[in-house]
């Protein structure tokens, strides 16, 4: 399965408690912070409920 790097580019605050546990469960929490994580649908679920606070980037070479 592919990995994909999530990495934090907005602030969650002023956001929905649904959206800030979604960044909190993916590792997230601080702007620029990144995390690589495999690419399952759950995460892509995660992933796509908070896309306009994170930037995704598919990781080769690992």
């Amino acid at each position: 399965m592919a990995k994909i790097r999530i990495t934090q580019a907005k602030s969650a605050i002023s956001r929905p408690k649904d959206q800030k546990a979604t960044i909190q469960a993916l590792g997230l929490g601080k702007i620029n912070r990144s995390v690589i994580v495999e690419a399952t649908p759950q995460i892509i679920g995660m992933v796509k409920k908070v896309t306009h606070l994170v930037k995704v980037e598919e990781v080769t070479g690992l």
